[in-house]
């Protein structure tokens, strides 16, 4: 049985915050009630534990690289989801608690923030300007 962490929503969200508005020109917007991420395009979407997407655990949403849903979901599904609505377009759902490898998680915001952001501001920045 897997007992999971008192992490507080809040202090998981300004985390969360904190890496995805440290990409280049990344930006917080309201979505759909909760706070989103996007460079041109939306690359993470923060979910609530009491949302009703949220099964109890606060949670990311983040565009990933195709075949990485498959993979992280296969090899951890205590930390990895597929999520409703946006999972069937490969993006994969990252519980925010104890159990989160915020290392990994960077990693994966990374790649969901070069697939989001236009083209030439990539190419700027070939690198994670923060890297853990």
């Amino acid at each position: 049985m897997c007992v999971y962490g008192p992490s507080a929503p809040s202090d998981v969200l300004t985390r969360l915050r904190a890496l995805c508005l440290a990409l280049p020109e990344a930006r917080e917007v309201a979505a759909w009630g909760a706070p989103t991420f996007r460079a041109k395009t939306i690359f993470a979407s923060y979910v609530a534990a009491e949302s009703a997407y949220g099964g109890g655990r606060p949670a990311v949403w983040v565009k990933t690289l195709e075949g990485s849903q498959d993979f992280l979901v296969g090899a951890d599904p205590e930390r990895f989801f597929v999520p409703p609505y946006v999972g069937i377009r490969g993006w994969t759902g990252v519980y925010l608690d104890d159990l989160t490898d915020w290392d990994e998680l960077e990693d994966l915001l990374w790649d969901a923030w070069r697939m989001s952001a236009p083209k030439k501001l990539v190419a700027q920045h070939p690198e994670n300007p923060t890297p853990s």
